[in-house]
């Protein structure tokens, strides 16, 4: 099996969860997944099936979530699973909440959580909290595309939004930021991801629906239909000179230097080559002879 599952995430499970159910369904130990989910979020989970794997570095890394926010108090975590650890008397109001969040659009610095996955020194920053341990944590630079508010709740100070960000941003950290701007405190107690790349909830499977080898069979996605990058149909020569990890004159025109190329042979991606000059270097190869 080759390619990509797009997965509904249920609430309560890890990635890593997904991951595992799919192992023992699929009896394929080569299964991976492409933007962690924390396990109280739901949404879009792409999943790599077998040699597809080696195609994670190549799948687009933005991303849209509907986050709902609940103000009037802070977690530890930023999220519902923390411990609160502020509560505030102010509240706010659908006026002001818009207005803060104008502040996030376009590239921002944001502090990621201390209880996340990012590493310092080593060691991951959860580690560090657990343990008690102050660490200095580094800003880092995300971009968010779009930030807009889909409902306000003033009297239960919740609001929902729909966030559409790059990579590595924390929808988490826009919650807690969006409180403390408000100076009313806030967490996200509710994210589920609408989009992944070219993945949208509108095609995702649950996860409960697949319940055999047939089942992710039937769902699986040929990576060329949702990868961006240019294709190069090979001939029988070239084809011979790939799978032996040999390079080839290119001779497409619109495929320009240090492009990646996906080699495809009778519909099927077989390898993944670079252009580099006058010829298409292998980077990788799926089939063998």
């Amino acid at each position: 099996m080759f390619g990509f599952l797009n997965i509904y995430k249920p609430a309560g499970m890890t990635s890593f969860d997904v991951v595992s159910v799919l192992r023992k369904i699929t009896h394929i130990k080569q299964i991976g997944h492409s933007g962690t989910l924390d396990p109280f979020a739901t949404g879009v989970l792409p999943v790599c099936i077998g040699k597809s794997t080696k195609l994670i570095e190549y799948l687009p890394d933005d991303k849209e979530y509907i986050a709902t926010v609940k103000l009037g108090c802070d977690t530890d975590t930023y999220d519902l699973d923390g411990q609160i650890v502020k509560t505030y008397n102010k509240t706010a109001d659908k006026e002001k909440f818009c207005k803060i969040l104008k502040t996030f659009e376009g590239e921002i610095e944001q502090y990621p959580p201390k209880y996340s996955a990012i590493k310092v020194n080593g060691k991951k920053l959860y580690e560090y909290a657990r343990s008690g341990q102050d660490i200095k944590i580094k800003p880092r630079k995300v971009f968010i595309s779009k930030i807009e508010l889909i409902d306000f709740n003033e009297t239960e100070q919740i609001a929902k939004i729909v966030v559409a960000c790059s990579k590595g941003t924390y929808i988490r950290s826009i919650a807690y930021d969006i409180g403390q701007k408000l100076q009313c405190g806030g967490h996200l107690i509710a994210l589920e991801r609408t989009k992944a790349g070219m993945f949208s909830v509108e095609s995702a499977i649950k996860l409960e629906n697949i319940k055999s080898v047939e089942d992710a069979e039937k769902n699986i996605i040929n990576p060329l239909e949702v990868l961006p990058q240019k294709k190069y149909n090979l001939n029988d020569s070239e084809r011979e000179r790939v799978l032996h990890g040999m390079s080839f004159p290119a001779k497409e025109k619109n495929i320009s230097d240090n492009d990646i190329v996906f080699l495809v042979y009778g519909g099927k991606m077989i390898a993944v080559g670079i252009k580099t000059e006058n010829e298409i270097k292998v980077k990788k190869v799926f089939e063998v002879l």
